[in-house]
């Protein structure tokens, strides 16, 4: 088998149209082993295409639904993640994130890693990636 051959056979796309599509060449996730590495998620709405909220919370509500969705799909929910990394776009909003954010992940929250950044794709004000185990 080659190479390319044995990396399709260990790692599968992952694809829902209940998140939003990717805005560039990348997947919404790849399923490898019994590890689902998602790609970031900004407060996109998928019926729309357009970001939702205009604030830090209402935008870190929308990134979670889309996180929620992703995960749904692969038959997991917020318990399946084990790490996450949040990219905020100003670090002195990270209390109304962390408000939000505490409420997805109530009961035994992953490892984090929370990130200011000077902007993110779309002028969205928050992103947060996940690795979640099957």
């Amino acid at each position: 088998m080659n190479l390319q051959n044995k990396a399709n056979a260990i790692r599968k796309t992952v694809n829902t149209p209940l998140a939003p599509q990717a805005i560039g060449p990348y997947s919404q996730g790849i399923e490898t082993n019994d590890f689902v590495f998602f790609s970031g998620q900004i407060a996109i709405n998928p019926q729309t295409g357009k970001l939702d909220g205009d604030d830090f919370a209402s935008q870190t509500q929308r990134v979670l639904k889309n996180i929620e969705a992703l995960l749904s799909a692969q038959g997991m929910t917020a318990a399946n993640v084990v790490k996450t990394t949040v990219f905020i776009t100003d670090m002195s909003k990270f209390s109304e994130v962390n408000a939000e954010y505490a409420k997805f992940f109530s009961s035994a929250p992953p490892a984090r890693s929370c990130v200011a950044v000077s902007a993110l794709p779309l002028g969205a004000l928050v992103e947060i990636e996940i690795i979640a185990a099957k």
